[in-house]
Order: structure tokens, then sequence, then C-alpha cells
């Protein structure tokens, strides 16, 4: 639940921020005419390959917290889930081979609970694992996406005009019905 509130506070603070503010518009017109200082998104790609670094050179370091806070609910639970996993596979072992339960507070569980327990642990290990892949991931892909929309510019006149007009349909060109004629500006 942690990793999904962190992705989607990292998706939906981005998507937030893709309009750049006017002085930001204005300090980059410089850059745009000189070709050695044009925004390399494959080199956030490349830097994005330390967590963070990317974002950094895009100009979002305010992600860095998002991004090593869910990596960190991510190896917390990937820890935990190792942890009780080799503790379970070991009692386990250990029963069959003939020993005395000797896990405290499971001394009363069947055999067959304490493997279903290993089991259990190991599926969520292996799920972490996977998600902190994914993690990973979306820490490269959004790296890369927002190199590309570094230099994206919207006018700041974005708008919607609406008047009445008059139209002729397609099958009767003589026949004039009123409209509301829709202008967007951006």
């Amino acid at each position: 639940m942690f990793i999904m509130a962190c992705l989607l506070a990292l998706a939906g603070t981005t998507l937030a921020l893709a309009q750049a503010p006017v002085a930001d518009t204005l300090a980059h017109a410089d850059n745009l005419s000189d070709p050695t200082t044009l925004h390399d998104p494959q080199k956030a790609l490349l830097l994005s390959l330390l967590p963070g670094a990317g974002q950094v050179y895009n100009g979002q370091a305010w992600k860095i917290p998002i991004i090593y806070g869910a990596f960190g609910g991510v190896g917390y639970f990937v820890y935990q889930n190792h942890t009780n996993m080799r503790k379970f596979k070991k009692e386990y072992l250990h029963r069959i081979d003939g020993g005395e339960p000797e896990l405290q507070g499971y001394t009363s569980y069947p055999n067959s609970s304490i493997y279903n327990l290993y089991q259990t642990y190991n599926k969520n290990f292996q799920l972490m694992v996977i998600v902190t892949g994914l993690v990973y991931g979306i820490n490269l892909i959004d790296a890369y996406v927002f190199g590309h929309l570094y230099d994206f510019q919207i006018s700041d006149d974005l708008s919607l005009h609406a008047s009445p007009s008059l139209m002729a349909p397609l099958d009767n060109p003589w026949a004039v019905t009123p409209t509301l004629q829709l202008t967007f500006t951006f």
C-alpha cells in the first residue's frame, strides 16, 4: 500500500508540473538556439541509473525523497520477508530432520503450518524483489520522459472562446442551422 501511494504521488505531481513557469521558459529560450546546450533525455536516462541523478539533471530534485522513500519502503519489506522466510525454512528443515520445535511462539504449530508460513514469506519476498525492479524502472522512465519534456513550452494564453454562428448541414447546403462555435487557443 505504501508503494502504491508513493507511485501515485510521483505520477500525480509530475503530471501537474508539465507546464513550465514563464520565468523558466524565458530562461530556456536562449539555450534553444545553441545546439550544444540542448537538454538530452538519453543523458537523463543514463544518469538515472543512479536513482535520482536523472531527476536532478532535469531540474526536478524534489523527486529524490519520493524515489528513495519508495526504495526504502520496498527494501524494508524485502528484508522482513527474507528474514522470516529463512527463519521458517530453518525451523521446518529442523523439524523434518527429527528435531523438536525450537521457534518461540510456534512450538505448537504443526509442520505443515510452518511450511505454509515459509511459502508465504517466500512468495512475498519474490514479489517485493519484482516491485523493487518496478520502482527502479519507474525512476528510469520518469527521468527519460521528463528529459523529453524539459524544453516543452505551452503558451500562457490557454483559453476557450464560445461564439454563436450559422452553419449549413452537409446533406442540405441551403438550410442554415444555428450552432455554437468553440475556439481553443493554446
